[in-house]
């Protein structure tokens, strides 16, 4: 293989996927690197602009630049960081939010016509190429924060939820069959029947493929959403996984105007508690009880939105 060889894959590939065809209005009314900042912060709640620019390797003028005109149309809105005084957090508006669900919808509806021109015998081996390029070209580099997606599910990752729940917890912990079965009713009932505007899935995606995952749904307590099947899998974890899909349920549950998050888990999830606890979750109420084939510690932790500031 030559460097030209690279080169006139790259030419193929980006005339393929109109990446450059402005004409198509596919990215309208900003540009390639508008929307991929777009993106980015839809996938995380708040974000600040010095882990940004590294994300995205962006000069810092142009970012400002970028984000100063996000903040002029109502995109974003920027304060001070909540973890360090000296930065600058930045966050999605309402309106930014809308903007950057309409170019998803977009890029969604362009690769799904591009799909649909290859046959469904090829796309298998397809998939397989792509994953090939994935591992060769990233081989010897360690996965880093920033290479994780949170996105919404495509078909098929609903059922993933409860083949790796099932798989995971029984693997961990000794849960047994009955896990899977209260998995599977909680997934069945947000596949047949969910509010998009009060309830959420987060899936999280790392060099193609789903590493975890989280449910915000509506609690049968008036103004309550509740947390549901944080997972995180294990050869991903260390990334400050399950620290986003928290944040990304308290962010919706909040601008959702839910008053409170709720949730209910097992005194064994040590490292879950503590993610919760960093998120400002309180013990409210504990119980003994034998589920899944095991005795465990049954626990109802709260976080209060009104109390908590954003």
């Amino acid at each position: 293989m030559t460097v030209q060889d690279i080169r006139s894959f790259n030419r193929f590939y980006t005339n393929v996927i109109g990446a450059l065809d402005y004409g198509r209005h596919l990215y309208a009314p900003y540009t390639l690197t508008e929307s991929r900042v777009l993106y980015e912060l839809a996938h995380a709640p708040r974000t600040d602009a010095a882990d940004l620019r590294a994300q995205l390797h962006l000069d810092a003028g142009y970012l400002s630049r970028i984000l100063n005109r996000f903040e002029e149309d109502g995109l974003v809105e920027r304060g001070p960081s909540e973890t360090d005084p000296r930065r600058r957090s930045v966050a999605l508006t309402g309106r930014g939010r809308e903007a950057a669900a309409l170019l998803d919808e977009r890029a969604r509806e362009t690769v799904g016509a591009l799909l649909d021109t290859v046959r469904a015998e090829d796309r298998p081996r397809l998939a397989e190429a792509m994953r090939t390029v994935r591992a060769i070209l990233g081989e010897g580099r360690a996965p880093r924060p920033e290479d994780v997606v949170l996105r919404d599910p495509a078909p098929g990752d609903l059922g993933w939820i409860v083949q790796r729940n099932a798989a995971l917890y029984a693997a961990e912990y000794g849960f047994n069959l009955d896990y899977e079965g209260l998995v599977a009713r909680i997934v069945a009932e947000y596949g047949e029947d969910h509010d998009p505007h009060l309830e959420r899935t987060w899936i999280a995606e790392l060099d193609g493929r789903p590493v975890g995952c989280v449910m915000c749904v509506r609690d049968d307590a008036p103004g309550a959403a509740r947390l549901r099947l944080l997972l995180v899998e294990p050869d991903a974890r260390g990334l400050g996984i399950g620290d986003r899909l928290v944040g990304a349920v308290v962010a919706f549950a909040r601008e959702a105007g839910y008053r409170e998050v709720v949730l209910w888990t097992n005194d064994v999830l040590a490292a879950a508690r503590r993610i919760y606890q960093r998120h400002g979750f309180v013990l409210v109420a504990e119980k003994p009880h034998r589920s899944f084939g095991q005795d465990l510690v049954g626990q109802d932790w709260r976080l209060d939105l009104l109390a908590t500031p954003e």
